[in-house]
């Protein structure tokens, strides 16, 4: 990968694709395994510790750019139907661990904070809409786990804060993650801009990846080419059941085929080496590369000429470097025509 000497850290993402029913979270997590994923995301906040139940102009969903299952509802409701049990979550994560699973979560307040704690999460995701929460940052930072941040829609400025606050509140470990959070299952490809990934790696010094909120898998294999060391994708056993996040979310058999070409991809661009990469290229580097050779029989005593001595295929005698030293040295032996020159055979 572009700046990367390791494989993508390949998170699938829970989300509120379990229907709440806790069986299909413990499918999806089964699914993610099999699909050769590195972890397994969850999102810990309930509808009271994220909104209040209001159903004033500024708690309902009323925009035709949202998805349309989100589209007209409150806050409260969304959430209400999308949340993760509290009592699933040390479930779920020895479930996860079981399958060699790493397990974490995105806290939304304090409190989720502290049982996230209880649960021994080994590290930390900060939402998007997150980003900003300052005080929440900051008891995150406390813990002092590692912490991935998604960025959507955060100015450059934002994010100096936002890492400021991280590093100042105890965080050493930070990545960042590029993000689009327009939810949609057919994104305009003008909107997606990865080159950001590779932007906020130089810019703030920090591991970089990308946090994928739209329909498909071609976006991600694309993000983990170009050198996100994070990859973030929703994972759902069935879009046709529905879902607050159904529709930009993958199936298990789109999960498996993104993480292979992800694999595959990441050992076709291989690591840095110089030198021959397999047998048959050192064969044919030896073979095929010009040495220096006798062309015409020479005494022992005679000396090399240009018309004894040539660089010629195959790479069996002295290198080409050597060819114009050993011009005018003498033989040591009698050497016939086609003899790969060697230092054996050259006169001190």
């Amino acid at each position: 990968m572009i700046g990367r000497e390791y494989p993508s850290f390949i998170v699938a993402e829970v989300s509120g694709n379990h229907h709440q029913k806790y069986e299909e979270a413990q499918d999806i997590i089964k699914t993610a395994a099999r699909a050769g994923v590195d972890a397994v995301k969850l999102q810990t906040y309930t509808p009271d510790t994220l909104t209040i139940n209001s159903d004033r102009p500024w708690f309902l969903v009323d925009s035709a750019d949202t998805p349309s299952e989100w589209n007209k509802k409150k806050l409260y409701d969304l959430y209400q139907s999308a949340y993760t049990p509290w009592e699933w979550q040390p479930k779920l994560k020895r479930l996860a661990e079981s399958l060699g699973l790493i397990l974490f979560s995105t806290p939304f307040d304090e409190t989720a904070v502290d049982f996230l704690e209880d649960m021994k999460v080994p590290c930390y995701k900060v939402a998007s809409y997150e980003a900003n929460h300052i005080p929440l940052l900051k008891k995150i930072a406390k813990t002092k786990k590692p912490v991935i941040m998604s960025v959507g829609f955060s100015y450059t400025k934002d994010i100096d804060l936002a890492l400021e606050t991280l590093r100042e509140s105890g965080c050493k470990q930070i990545a960042i993650l590029h993000c689009v959070t327009s939810y949609s299952d057919q994104p305009s490809i003008d909107d997606i801009n990865l080159q950001t990934i590779v932007d906020i790696r130089d810019r703030f010094g920090v591991a970089s990846g990308f946090s994928d909120n739209n329909g498909g898998i071609e976006i991600p294999i694309i993000a983990a080419n170009i050198g996100a060391s994070i990859i973030e994708k929703h994972v759902t056993l069935r879009r046709r059941d529905g879902g607050p996040d159904a529709r930009f979310s993958i199936e298990p058999d789109e999960l498996k085929e993104m993480v292979n070409r992800i694999r595959r991809a990441e050992r076709i661009i291989g690591k840095v080496k110089y030198g021959p990469a397999n047998n048959a290229e050192k064969y044919n580097g030896k073979k095929f590369s010009q040495s220096v050779f006798v062309v015409k029989k020479v005494e022992k005593g005679e000396k090399f000429t240009k018309k004894n001595a040539r660089c010629i295929r195959p790479g069996d005698g002295l290198a080409p470097k050597y060819y114009e030293f050993i011009l005018g040295k003498t033989a040591n032996c009698d050497i016939d025509a086609g003899t790969p020159l060697s230092w054996k055979l050259v006169k001190k």
